[in-house]
């Protein structure tokens, strides 16, 4: 049934639709019209002004997104992505750190259906063996920090049309030479337009804002020199370097946007257990194990990797324990029947035993990569000690049998009744039945399937690893395939298709996921909202990403946080005080801010710090002592995170934010209505043969493919549905969808002579004032699409039309003509004196178009002149300022040759004195060839400018009718 809002179209008014559609706009929100229309995402205004943000400027080399942490930096990088995408630019590169490449590539292609591809050294060297050029796979390259740092030439080598950086704090130090990867990835990409996310932009100094702007263009200050004169010491104009960062730099707080964005609670509940003294004796006998100082076991190259791996896995159950300790006696057993030599192989150690119980990788990435061993370890060539291999290895199959001995062990009872109270106060709020239990070991994960399938739970679970490959999760990759193949849900990659599978699986079948840290990235689980940590990381940072896989955007529960409390272990207490008291992780409504996050360097030297306690103290006393020193430093370094400075430079004080982003919201909806009906009746007016459309659902059913690339099924108006359409032959149907693309190109290219056309008003379903204002009267009218080619491209459809009687129409008119119905009632013949009078308000149109888009790019022209006067100015100011620092040496120094009271002394005072004279000399001659370098360079930028603003422009007509209104 046909809806009473769907007009009918002629060829003209689809060729008219099909170019508004898909035109470069040159700015504001029309500009985001079809990346917003693409996502599967609800629109959240602060977001669409980011994006918008982040394309204000074509002169611009790049942007700083610096949002607090939970607001969507990645969906506001996704937007322009996604719009790049749309314009054909699609030289499109991502730098994250590794543990985030899985993730940005899900959500591009979840959130946005762009093709990403992660390249790392393997893809990239096969690429390489099959001839292909790895930087070159028609999707967005999402590469690691350091390996970008190691293929630096070849990045260099491709001008990018956009780099997103995320994370981007982790580089602020790339203006020092000293820091090699930031230094690589700054040079690799100066040419290129850059947009940088960051929740934490500013933490420990001024100096950290200068290294981020100088990652997006050298040219935004001058040297650092100059930036620390002029803002980082005593007296700083904060206003004048609030108002420099606000051309490139975009901040928005959580609490400015709580009118859009409905933020849950966070609930805490710690599960105190007492262990047996039979599992309190296991752990008290490998503590004293890895406490050993000279063992064959833990050999001292990398011995904290190892020590902490196993300190993991003891906290975590007695089966991860026994498995470790079998692989450690093995490896000693190996030693002594002389199958290996007594060399220290404790790195193959460690890498096994994070493999085996697929811990997160950054234990690897960050340890492995520091050099630890600095400290003296055994002689690789000296003898073993077979009496002590001997010892060493009786003593481990002694504690890996205590081990196995311990069937169940206190803690996995606890969880039992964890889960029921839990799900209890699910049902009370109305909450799924749904939990998610991460755990640091694989071996623990298979332990707790087993042992809650043996109490209740079977055919209520669902396993999460990095492998994904055991027969359960086998069975429902298989059935979930069956039940979406030849759907757009299936991808090219099973290991996406694996991850969808099984967490549908879980939201739609299952109660309770449990999953290793494989999890704790790229999962939204917002459907979720129990979340308990069965093994507590001391990873602060891990511990956030884990209860943000559910407690994030689109929950609408409070989020349960369970932890576990081992009674009989002081520093185990202690670890759990710190992160919920210090970081705030558990409780309140956004959890650890980013400031108390961003003391954390590094959470692996965090855990180490953490480690070491463990290690080194046995009485509660000593445990006190070492808890309440590290909590000290905790403060002083979360005191001096410059919170009045953050505060001063980024946080917004007008008081009308809250109305302009609800415009920003208004205007996005009003125009995506517009995009969305047009392409509707775009498609039913192309595809009216090979499909049958339901106009209210906003489905069709496409029966006759036009192409072979093109499946037959239904297909779902993406703007219209939830996001995931279900089911074999389902298919969102976008833009960007081929499909999609197929209708565009039938109606741009469709064949429009001049016609009479009769617009019918009386059948509009909404009144159209202008419109009815002509009803009864006739004339002509022709579309012109004008294509302006300076900063950037741009494109403009522009009508021309008049009565009969002579009187001109306005652009906005003719606009609405289109929106009403309309059908050829045949062929027309333009007068002459018709088609001249079009002719000339053709050319008024665009020459007013042209002067607008001057007016435009004089105005980004003015801003970038100004943005180089600032450098220049900066560049002689650090100049000035060397100069003024010798005479400050020379007048001190006088000043002690005045006191010296030896001639020694005096001689050695008017030595310096001479050379910071000659030095002072030099200077002043110095000062004059550096100002004219400076101003040679900024005037050859300017040029450039100058020669780009030039336009180009391109004029075509599209159609020409005989118009009338019924």
């Amino acid at each position: 049934m046909v809806s009473p809002d769907v007009i009918s179209l002629t060829p003209h008014h689809a060729k008219y639709y099909a170019h508004d559609l898909t035109r470069r706009a040159a700015s504001g929100m029309d500009r985001l019209s079809m990346a917003l229309f693409d996502a599967s995402v609800d629109l959240n205004p602060h977001q669409i002004e980011a994006a918008l943000f982040a394309l204000q400027n074509p002169l611009s080399k790049g942007v700083i997104l610096a949002d607090e942490v939970g607001l969507g930096k990645t969906i506001e990088a996704g937007i322009v992505l996604c719009q790049s995408w749309a314009e054909r630019r699609r030289r499109l590169l991502i730098l994250c750190p590794a543990s985030l490449r899985k993730q940005w590539a899900l959500e591009l292609q979840e959130k946005f259906n762009l093709p990403a591809v992660v390249l790392d050294a393997r893809a990239y060297r096969q690429a390489r063996r099959e001839a292909r050029n790895p930087l070159d796979q028609g999707a967005i390259l999402i590469l690691s920090y350091n390996f970008a740092h190691s293929i630096r030439d070849e990045l260099r080598a491709i001008r990018w049309d956009l780099v997103v950086i995320d994370e981007a704090h982790k580089l602020r130090n790339a203006y020092r030479p000293s820091n090699k990867v930031g230094q690589g990835i700054r040079w690799a990409t100066e040419d290129c337009r850059k947009l940088l996310l960051t929740a934490t932009p500013l933490q420990n100094s001024l100096l950290e804002l200068y290294g981020l702007s100088t990652l997006i263009d050298e040219h935004l200050f001058g040297d650092v020199d100059a930036f620390r004169a002029q803002y980082a010491g005593a007296g700083s104009d904060l206003g004048a370097l609030r108002q420099r960062l606000s051309a490139f730099c975009k901040r928005t707080l959580r609490n400015q946007v709580t009118e859009y964005i409905r933020y849950t609670e966070r609930k805490p509940v710690t599960r105190p257990f007492r262990p047996t003294d039979e599992e309190h004796a296991l752990y008290e006998k490998v503590s004293e194990f890895l406490r050993r100082e000279d063992s064959y076991a833990l050999p001292r190259r990398e011995r904290h990797l190892t020590a902490l791996i196993l300190r993991k896995l003891l906290a975590s159950s007695s089966a991860a324990v026994a498995a470790t300790l079998d692989i450690l006696r093995q490896r000693l057993q190996a030693m002594l029947d002389e199958r290996t030599s007594g060399t220290d192989d404790t790195v193959d150690l460690a890498e096994l035993l994070a493999e085996n119980e697929e811990l997160e990788t950054d234990l690897l990435d960050e340890i492995l990569g520091e050099d630890e061993d600095k400290a003296p370890g055994r002689d690789t060539d000296a003898p073993v000690d077979r009496q002590k291999l001997r010892e060493e290895i009786a003593v481990l199959a002694r504690l890996a049998e205590e081990a196995r001995s311990i069937r169940v062990d206190t803690k996995s009872r606890t969880l039992l009744k964890a889960l029921e109270t839990g799900f209890e106060q699910m049902a009370m709020v109305g909450a799924a039945r749904k939990a998610v239990i991460f755990t640091e070991s694989r071996r623990t994960q298979e332990y707790l399937k087993q042992f809650l399938e043996a109490n209740g739970y079977a055919g209520q679970l669902v396993i999460f690893n990095g492998s994904n490959n055991g027969p359960g999760e086998t069975a429902i990759y298989e059935r979930w395939l069956e039940r979406n193949q030849g759907s757009d849900k299936v991808t090219g990659s099973r290991a996406v298709n694996m991850r969808t599978a099984l967490i549908e699986h879980f939201r739609d079948h299952a109660s309770v996921l449990i999953a290793t840290e494989a999890a704790a990235e790229g999962l939204n689980l917002q459907f979720c909202s129990l979340v308990i940590n069965y093994d507590l990381p001391w990873n602060p940072q891990r511990i956030e990403q884990r209860i943000g896989r559910c407690h994030r955007y689109g929950q609408q529960h409070d989020v349960v946080v369970i932890n576990f409390l081992n009674e009989r272990n002081e520093a185990d207490r202690r670890v759990l005080e710190l992160l919920e008291q210090k970081f705030n992780l558990f409780s309140g409504v956004f959890g650890a801010s980013d400031e108390v996050l961003g003391t954390i360097e590094s959470g692996v030297d965090f855990e180490k710090r953490i480690l070491a306690i463990y290690q080194a103290c046995r009485t509660p006393e000593e445990i006190d002592a070492a808890f309440k020193a590290l909590q000290a430093e905790m403060d002083e370094q979360i005191r001096s995170r410059l919170e009045d400075t953050r505060r001063a430079l980024f946080e917004h004080f007008d008081e009308d934010v809250h109305e302009r982003l609800r415009m920003r919201l208004a205007d996005a909806l009003a125009r995506l209505d517009r995009v969305g009906r047009r392409f509707w009746s775009l498609t039913r007016h192309v595809l009216a043969d090979q499909a049958r459309f339901d106009d209210d659902a906003f489905t069709f059913e496409l029966v006759r493919p036009p192409r072979e690339d093109i499946p037959a099924g239904r297909y779902h108006l993406i703007c219209r549905v939830h996001p995931q359409a279900e089911g074999a032959g389902q298919f969102l149907y976008r833009l960007s969808h081929p499909l999609g693309e197929h209708v565009l190109a039938q109606a741009r290219d469709a064949d429009t002579p001049a016609a009479e056309i009769l617009f019918d008003i009386s059948r509009h379903p909404t009144r159209i004032a202008v419109v009815e204002a002509l009803r009864g009267k006739r004339g002509y009218l022709t579309l012109t699409r004008l294509t302006i080619e300076s900063y950037e491209r741009e494109e403009y459809l522009l009508f021309s039309g008049l009565t009969d009687d002579g009187a001109a129409l306005d652009q906005e008119t003719m606009e609405k003509l289109f929106q009403c119905g309309g059908h050829v009632a045949g062929t027309a013949t333009i007068p002459d004196t018709v088609s001249r009078r079009l002719a000339a308000e053709s050319e008024r149109h665009a020459q007013a178009t042209l002067s607008r888009s001057l007016e435009q790019n004089n105005r980004y022209f003015h801003e970038a002149r100004e943005k180089l006067e600032r450098w220049a100015d900066d560049m002689v100011l650090s100049a000035e300022k060397a100069l003024a620092d010798t005479k400050e040496q020379i007048k001190a120094l006088r000043r002690q040759a005045r006191q010296a009271t030896t001639l020694a002394e005096q001689h050695a005072i008017q030595e310096k004195l001479q050379k910071l004279e000659r030095q002072q000399r030099r200077q002043r001659q110095e000062i004059f060839r550096i100002e004219d370098e400076i101003m040679e360079k900024r005037d050859q930028l300017i040029d450039q400018l100058e020669q780009r603003l030039a336009q180009r422009t391109q004029a075509e007509t599209l159609f020409t009718i005989r118009w009338a209104v019924v």
